[in-house]
């Protein structure tokens, strides 16, 4: 950002009662959607959606306090930071390269670093990572994806594993 001259603004920081209201909108529908994409992997038997999110389950009170106060917080902030501030908003405005073009690079980028989920995931992941991208280009916030990434992250563990 500092090399191009690119405004901290390209970021979408601002926070307000819409940006948190549309992010926690897209994020009950993102999960129901995840939802779905885990159902049909299982019935179609693409993959076992479900073994990583058991395996990081957290055991006790501290833990599922620690997932959703601290870690779950962390890796959306820091994803979509990454993913949709930088490599959306930051390149489209200081490089003067398509938002939709890197939403779609974002989402192959954001779809390949969850390889750990297996081959239905990676695809279930790069189809979420693009609504999400296309959530930031056409708000130009951060903060709503920030929102629905951690609502989609958070309603996975407590809807599944309580």
């Amino acid at each position: 950002m500092w090399v191009a001259a690119v405004p901290v603004s390209s970021l979408g920081l601002t926070v307000d009662a819409l940006s948190l209201g549309a992010g926690v909108g897209l994020g009950v529908v993102l999960h129901a959607i995840n939802t779905l994409g885990s159902r049909l992997s299982e019935r179609f038997d693409l993959g076992d959606a479900t073994a990583l999110r058991e395996a990081m389950a957290p055991d006790s009170a501290g833990g599922w306090a620690a997932l959703l106060l601290v870690v779950l917080p962390l890796v959306a902030g820091f994803e979509e930071l990454l993913f949709r501030g930088v490599l959306i908003g930051t390149f489209a405005t200081g490089f003067g390269v398509s938002p939709w073009l890197l939403a779609a690079v974002s989402s192959v980028a954001f779809a390949l670093g969850h390889g750990a989920q297996g081959r239905a995931g990676i695809v279930v992941t790069g189809l979420l990572g693009f609504v999400l991208a296309a959530a930031f280009v056409l708000t130009g916030s951060l903060i709503t994806v920030v929102v629905a990434h951690y609502l989609v992250n958070a309603l996975e563990f407590v809807v599944n594993e309580r």
